[in-house]
């Protein structure tokens, strides 16, 4: 058994908040709302209960209003819309709107937003997932104030019983007899030791929330397995647990055999060689029982691997899983075969103050530009949403005309950070898994138009040679960027660096 040792473990607990991807928690979708073509930011806040901010930039200035309410993403709640809350207009930018909505549960939300313009009105729907990411420490200035005002309070408490017992019922200027003295004093005692347990217990109840809340923070699921000597690659998901922090949904276990298609795959794989980010590999494992999944991999050499494994729940609650794998040495493995693709090519330095090109094997280019319009980011920074635009020409240079749809999609891209503590998936429609963005427009009610994707009519479509990506990078520093698209019945894979301040 000369691969047989191989182990996954999770990544290191000081990663970024996760949510479908690794570090990666803001949402980010471009999509129609009826006739408006909308890109949407959604802030998911660390702790839930929590306040989520949503930016919307619609291309159109035709726009009067933009509504927003939080939503179930499916079951009962996904139905009935709340009262739906404007978002505010920008002043200096009139297709530019702000707003914030309350998250108060766990678990697979929506953003539910309608447009009303010249056109009609319009309606769309973002998928979220609201996970506890984080607890937030208390800031040292408001707890040293808190501390004050406890003290003051509990030594209020405590005079007040001595002045009720000291001179509830004395006659104006008459003296405290010797023997009320003595009651005076146990009163000061009983009030001290009655307040000192309050603070006692409110303080074990503090902890014991703290805990509770603790328990339900959300971490990357573990991912084992093992390859044989045959390189046939055996997988399997621990269950985990999830809560909808509502009393009348409890938590319960998810065993990952009730996953949905996303990109018409259970499961989308993807290895990266570290620490060069050298290697890259997009695999597709078929499930062979609960939780179970097989592929066959590649000729992989050796070297060490991160592992980062995508499923989306039934309820539209995307999971990414991770892990790492040595292996001591190559495996011959098959040829690729239908959506798998890798590459091991060399990085291309994609400068934010000019365009960078990638050359294929074909010897066409993949060309990356920042920005819908062309103009560069100066410099690229972090928490910013912006357009990650690609062109893919042929060997004379001019558009590419044989681009075909990759899994249903004019492109898709991997964007890892170098250390591996950001990892996400994205695609044209943004950061959210096609299954999650297909059940929420479902939800939509159909009196009113709004912006359904249609994957058999997307794939009868002409892709066109210049691709939109929207995204944001998370934090600051050296980000590679796998971009990979299908031309002719081939995948290409294009390899990207980008320096983010």
């Amino acid at each position: 058994m000369k691969y047989f040792f191989v182990i996954f473990l999770v990544l290191a607990a000081w990663a970024l908040p996760v949510w479908a991807h690794v570090g990666s928690p803001d949402v980010f979708l471009e999509g129609n709302a009826g006739p408006y073509r909308l890109f949407v930011t959604v802030r998911v806040p660390q702790v839930i209960p929590g306040i989520a901010a949503i930016e919307i930039r619609s291309e159109s200035d035709n726009l009067t209003e933009i509504r927003i309410a939080p939503m179930q993403l499916t079951g009962p709640g996904s139905q009935y819309s709340p009262a739906l809350e404007p978002a505010e207009r920008s002043k200096n930018d009139p297709q530019f709107f702000r707003g914030s909505l309350w998250l108060m549960e766990f678990g697979s939300l929506q953003v539910r937003i309608e447009a009303d313009g010249a056109n009609g009105k319009g309606l769309l729907a973002v998928p979220i997932s609201a996970v506890a990411q984080r607890m937030l420490p208390m800031q040292r200035s408001l707890g040293a104030v808190l501390f004050v005002f406890m003290i003051v309070l509990s030594l209020t408490m405590v005079a007040i019983v001595v002045a009720a017992v000291r001179e509830g019922n004395l006659p104006p200027g008459a003296l405290l007899p010797t023997a009320r003295e003595q009651r005076v004093r146990l009163a000061a005692a009983i009030a001290s030791f009655v307040v000192a347990a309050v603070l006692t217990l409110g303080g074990l109840w503090w902890r014991s929330d703290a805990r509770q809340y603790a328990s339900h923070i959300y971490t990357p699921p573990e991912i084992e397995g093992n390859v044989g000597a045959n390189g046939q690659l055996n997988l399997r998901a621990r269950p985990i647990r999830m809560t909808s922090g509502n009393p009348r949904r409890p938590e319960h276990w998810i065993d990952f055999n009730d996953l949905i298609l996303d990109h018409e795959h259970l499961m989308h794989l993807f290895f990266v060689r570290s620490p060069g980010m050298d290697v890259f590999w997009h695999l597709h494992p078929e499930r062979t029982g609960s939780g179970s999944f097989t592929q066959n991999l590649p000729a992989m050499p050796a070297g060490h691997y991160q592992i980062f494994a995508d499923v989306v729940l039934s309820s539209g609650f995307p999971v990414t899983m991770i892990g790492q794998i040595d292996l001591p040495s190559g495996i011959t493995g098959q040829p690729l075969a239908g959506d798998d693709s890798g590459t091991d090519g060399s990085p291309v330095s994609a400068e934010t103050g000019a365009t960078a090109e990638y050359p294929l094997p074909d010897g066409g280019r993949i060309i990356i530009m920042w920005g819908r319009d062309g103009q560069p980011l100066q410099p690229l920074r972090a928490g910013v949403p912006l357009i990650l635009r690609f062109r893919v020409a042929d060997r004379s240079g001019n558009p590419a005309q044989d681009l075909e749809p990759y899994m249903g999609m004019a492109a898709h891209a991997a964007i890892l950070r170098s250390d591996g503590s950001v990892f996400a998936h994205v695609h044209p429609t943004g950061s959210v898994p096609m299954a999650s963005f297909e059940l929420a427009q479902a939800s939509l009610p159909g009196n009113l138009d709004h912006g359904t994707m249609d994957m058999k009519k997307m794939a009868a479509d002409k892709i066109a040679p210049e691709i939109f990506i929207p995204y944001g990078f998370p934090k600051p520093g050296l980000y590679r960027i796998f971009v990979q698209v299908k031309r002719a019945g081939e995948i290409q894979t294009a390899v990207f660096d980008a320096a983010v301040q």
